[in-house]
């Protein structure tokens, strides 16, 4: 079976890597959003409700039925034993997730994968190149404020909180300037010729 490339696309709050993902959509080219999957996968896969459940009480879901995040931040908040106990139930799932998602793709150059944080490539993740959009934290803080119901104060502790830019970069096998001096279009465009190449020519 010819699997396609897995790229995978991830930048800071606000860089724009959503922008990214949708010009590539619009090429055609899949994109896994693991992030919102993750979510989806937390509160229907059985394997991760009965783990999580046994790990954080039956109060780890509500009442309807879904993953109760106010309660689980709670928990492994200041507790970062117990937070990579949770993540050793959820990411293995998701990535197994990604995998089978691929398959899906057989025949295809490639796929990316779009997530807040991600590793080097080959760095215990499926992904074959990553790419980082970056953008000047004045400007992630203005789009934030245009599109959130969220402070300065709030959107400033978020990026605090988040990977430095510098630290993205050690990862980036490809960056992408959001910065709304570059044109991001063409820059797509430039790398959706390297990656339809494939492996070899990447």
């Amino acid at each position: 079976m010819d699997l396609p490339l897995l790229i995978g696309i991830t930048g800071g709050i606000g860089s724009g890597k959503s922008m990214v993902c949708r010009l590539f959509e619009c090429l055609d080219i899949p994109v896994y959003y693991a992030d919102s999957r993750a979510k989806w996968l937390t509160n229907y896969d059985p394997e991760i409700r009965e783990k999580v459940t046994a790990l954080l009480g039956q109060d780890a879901y509500n009442a309807q039925g879904f993953y109760d995040t106010k309660f689980v931040a709670s928990r492994v908040f200041n507790n970062e034993p117990l937070l990579k106990e949770l993540n050793a139930i959820i990411h293995p799932v998701v990535r197994r997730d990604t995998v089978e998602w691929v398959g899906r793709h057989a025949g295809l150059p490639y796929v990316l994968k779009e997530a807040a944080i991600m590793g080097k490539a080959g760095q215990s993740n499926a992904v074959d190149y990553v790419v980082v959009v970056e953008a000047p934290v004045e400007l992630r803080i203005q789009r934030i404020l245009s599109r959130d119901n969220r402070t300065e104060q709030e959107i400033r502790a978020i990026i605090e909180r988040q990977i430095s830019d510098e630290s993205r970069r050690e990862i980036a096998d490809f960056i992408v300037h959001n910065d709304e001096a570059s044109a991001l279009i063409p820059q797509v465009l430039h790398l959706h010729e390297i990656f339809r190449k494939g492996r070899a020519n990447a």
